[in-house]
């Protein structure tokens, strides 16, 4: 019988991005908080929407909102030249986006300046862009595949200098929040790790009770649990308040998109926007 042999494969970039964040975000005392949101009522106006936000859209703007009226949501530990905080003046986003590169599946990274101040329309189509345009149209993306090529020493000094030397870097090139979410293929996160301040996930939207396990991995030595569970109590009330008003009147201008559906239950207008919409 012939002895058969494995392959050697160098690491694309993606997979050094990735092994970048790792070894940042391994060094942050990260700690998960969960909360069960309730997001029925969202759903058949969301569905009924003309743009069909994604829920990625809609957790993005809430938490914003949320991190808008919250300073501390805002703020990051940099360590040079001596540990201390930085507060951005807005929030901004970064959001996980699989694509394929080179028959390969890749984590990117989309960047959404101040999302409380756009409307559900703007940041989907954004969304849109950084999930279909084609990566060397994207700066982002070819900026991350091109610092690959970069030796693994130069790369993470560089990760270093952005992270820790100026905040307002910091928060423009990596954001002040991620957002990640294997929801809509039906599974969860447990603890994902980010060097970010705090990141938001969310599993499957029970397709009974239209509620949600979501959670807000924050880094321990900016803030404290107690401070965190509160705010994904007013992330279900901004989900509620303002969101659903803004699908609402989407609505309210487009009468004729907005037909109602009685016969559509709760748990099938979940299954059919979760195929809709992919994984982001």
């Amino acid at each position: 019988m012939q002895e058969t042999r494995g392959r050697t494969l160098a690491l694309s970039g993606p997979r050094k991005f990735i092994g970048d964040l790792v070894h940042f975000a391994s060094k942050i005392p990260s700690a998960p908080v969960s909360r069960s949101i309730d997001v029925s009522r969202l759903v058949e106006p969301r569905r009924q929407h003309p743009a069909r936000p994604a829920w990625a859209t809609l957790f993005m703007k809430a938490f914003a909102l949320v991190g808008a009226a919250n300073p501390p949501l805002r703020r990051s530990l940099l360590e040079f030249p001596t540990p201390h905080l930085y507060e951005h003046p807005w929030m901004n986003c970064a959001l996980a986006i699989e694509r394929s590169y080179q028959g390969e599946e890749g984590v990117f990274v989309g960047i959404f300046r101040a999302p409380e101040r756009q409307s559900l329309v703007q940041i989907q189509e954004s969304v849109g862009w950084y999930k279909h345009e084609p990566l060397e149209k994207v700066g982002f993306y070819r900026m991350a595949l091109r610092f690959g090529r970069v030796p693994t020493f130069l790369r993470r000094f560089m990760w270093w200098m952005t992270l820790n030397v100026s905040g307002f870097k910091r928060h423009k090139r990596f954001g002040t929040f991620g957002l990640t979410s294997y929801g809509a293929l039906g599974a969860e996160q447990m603890h994902p790790i980010s060097p970010l301040t705090t990141t938001l996930t969310y599993g499957p939207i029970d397709p009974v009770t239209g509620r949600v396990v979501v959670k807000l991995i924050y880094d321990h030595r900016v803030l404290d649990g107690a401070y965190v569970a509160r705010r994904l109590r007013d992330l279900e009330n901004a989900l509620n308040g303002p969101i659903l008003e803004e699908l609402l009147s989407a609505h309210a201008e487009h009468p004729a998109s907005s037909a109602p559906a009685p016969h559509v239950r709760l748990g099938a207008a979940i299954r059919h926007d979760t195929l809709a919409n992919g994984s982001i």
